[in-house]
Order: C-alpha cells, then structure tokens, then sequence
C-alpha cells in the first residue's frame, strides 16, 4: 500500500475480512485498481476469470454489454453495481472452471 499511495493511487475501499482486498482509484486515469493481500486464493480465480475473458469472445462480449448496460443506471452504493453483476460473473466463472 505505501508505494502505491507514493505513487498518488487513493484507497477507496478496503475489505480486511475477503482476503484483505483493496482497491485504489488511479492519480491520472480513471481506473479502480483492486490489490490482494501475497498468496490470497482470490488472485488465481481474478485471474482464470480474466485468462477466459481473454479467449472467450463471447463471454467476453457478454461480459462487456452487461458492465456497460449497469454503467448506465445511477446507483445509491457501487456495491449494488457489483452485486449486479455478479450472476453474469459466476456463470463465465463457471464456464472458464470447466476449461481447465
């Protein structure tokens, strides 16, 4: 966290209680940057679902319509957003779990 907060990175949100996520808003672009804590389970799956992505047009596509089409609605809390988001996200899950 310090080299990222030198760099001017914000932390927005931290979750000390799922796998000591983090996630910072970029100094000059408009990203949301999520950090783990060294060796958290959550990093093999964020990066089996972002390898599928990577080979699935499809769910790449749908994937990319359902982010866009929630981006779109004004929401009281980000979480609602995620949660929102969440049934498309298990199913390419499981999807990209059955490829292995």
């Amino acid at each position: 966290m310090p080299l990222l907060e030198s760099a001017r990175y914000v932390l927005r949100i931290r979750e000390p209680k799922s796998f000591e996520h983090r996630m910072f808003k970029g100094p000059d672009t408009d990203i949301n940057l999520h950090v783990f804590s060294l060796g958290a389970p959550e990093i093999d799956r964020m990066l089996r679902f972002r390898d599928w992505l990577r080979i699935s047009g499809a769910d790449r596509d749908h994937h990319e319509r359902t982010k866009r089409d929630l981006a779109q609605r004004v929401w009281r809390h980000v979480q609602h957003y995620a949660d929102s988001k969440t049934t498309v996200v298990e199913e390419i899950m499981r999807r990209a779990g059955a490829a292995e």
